[in-house]
């Protein structure tokens, strides 16, 4: 087999776009999500392979900044849009597309990549460590209920038109970055993502639906949502399709969930995507009656060992010398000294005895803050060198609130 592998040309786009639908199915998107991800594309980061006229291997990459422990905005790469024909499976074609995309990310000079996976177990020899995780709940309103601070009753509620409220929920959005790890800073046409409603992702609901809570006349949050009607022989038994919720203070958000919990003629709320500790776990009176799942979410790979560590904050101060095995991204292997504290930290190559060994998987997903070195100690994956080492890394790493990525992309 003869390939090309070679970055995308603007005029290939529908081409190698169909190509990523069949491999994910078949099922064609609707116009104006296609009409989004074109737009969005970035075809200078963007990749196919080719055989002869037909592509057989997509992968692109979005230049993101996300939030990590400290608070900071670092450059990283959004892997997107990864696919390999059916017919030319184990010939490489993805091992080759993820060299030539490391390559290109190490030269940009950005220390991270990031991606979210259709299977777990498909990057992780490529070194990307499952570094968040995401709650899923199906929420039986009739046995639960919010029990809500007294706060709550002087924030205000109101229907909004969801293209009119858009920019007013995108500012509760962005000032809600900073405060947790692995939330991207969208960049200029990615806060039409939230927007999208495509009648097939509905699964028979409503179009979208926006309240906005507000307090003195400021808009403090919102939740967007589906409405799910439906009766059986007992009555009503609607559900509610939750599409995203934010508050910028605890009484404005219980004050929404507050409200989907009391809409008539519903039954269920079901919840697609929230942080592991989501307060809402102790806003409702019966936790059984959640249906909570947990999966993974975000997958990071540390693509510049030393700039990555350097670029964020630790929970208690750590001096301690990783021994890094990186067989993809050879660069990273050996020795780094990691210094740092809540204001900051260094991290540089050094000759020194290692106190721990790690694989730049295993770093990548320890990285946010929401996987424990010690998790992964116990597991076989990290090694301790030098008594104490674990337990000071595993703190200093951590972080609260955990990590989260509220959309896909």
């Amino acid at each position: 087999m003869t390939t090309e592998l070679r970055v995308l040309r603007r005029e290939e786009w529908d081409q190698w776009y169909g190509r990523l639908e069949l491999a994910f199915g078949g099922v064609p998107e609707s116009p104006a999500e296609r009409e989004l991800w074109n737009e969005l594309t970035e075809c200078e980061r963007s990749i196919g392979v080719w055989d002869g006229g037909e592509c057989v291997g997509t992968a692109g990459a979005f230049s993101f900044r996300v939030s990590v422990p400290g608070g900071s905005l670092v450059p990283a790469a959004g892997v997107t849009m990864v696919s390999v024909a059916a017919t030319h499976r184990r010939r490489g074609v993805l091992t080759s597309m993820m060299r030539r995309q490391l390559d290109d990310v190490r030269e940009l000079g950005e220390p991270l990549a990031l991606l979210t996976a259709s299977e777990p177990e498909i990057y992780g020899r490529f070194g990307y460590g499952i570094a968040t995780h995401q709650l899923s709940l199906d929420i039986d309103t009739v046995r639960a209920r919010i029990a809500a601070p007294a706060a709550a009753d002087d924030v205000r509620l109101r229907f909004a038109p969801v293209a009119d409220s858009a920019e007013a929920c995108e500012a509760v959005y962005r000032s809600r970055i900073g405060s947790r790890p692995g939330m991207l800073a969208r960049t200029p046409g990615w806060e039409r993502l939230p927007l999208l409603d495509p009648p097939a992702d509905r699964e028979g609901a409503s179009a979208m639906q926006c309240v906005l809570a507000e307090r003195d006349g400021d808009v403090v949050g919102y939740v967007r949502f589906h409405n799910k009607p439906e009766w059986d022989a007992s009555g009503p038994n609607g559900s509610l399709l939750l599409r995203d919720i934010e508050a910028l203070d605890p009484a404005a958000y219980a004050a929404l969930w507050r409200f989907l919990f009391g809409i008539d003629l519903t039954s269920r709320i079901r919840v697609r995507n929230r942080p592991v500790d989501d307060p809402l776990l102790h806003l409702v009176t019966d936790v059984r009656r959640c249906g909570v799942r947990v999966r993974d979410s975000l997958h990071a790979r540390l693509v510049d060992v030393g700039a990555a560590l350097a670029a964020r904050a630790y929970r208690t101060p750590v001096d301690v010398v990783l021994e890094v095995e990186d067989a993809f991204c050879p660069w990273n292997e050996g020795r780094w000294r990691l210094s740092g504290d809540t204001k900051g930290a260094s991290c540089e190559r050094t000759a020194g005895p290692a106190d721990l060994a790690v694989s730049a998987r295993d770093l990548g997903a320890a990285y946010l803050g929401g996987v424990t070195l010690s998790s992964l100690a116990g597991a076989g994956r990290v090694q301790e060198l030098r008594g104490g080492a674990l337990a000071e890394a595993s703190t200093a790493f951590a972080s609260d609130p955990a990590p989260w990525l509220p959309h896909g992309f």
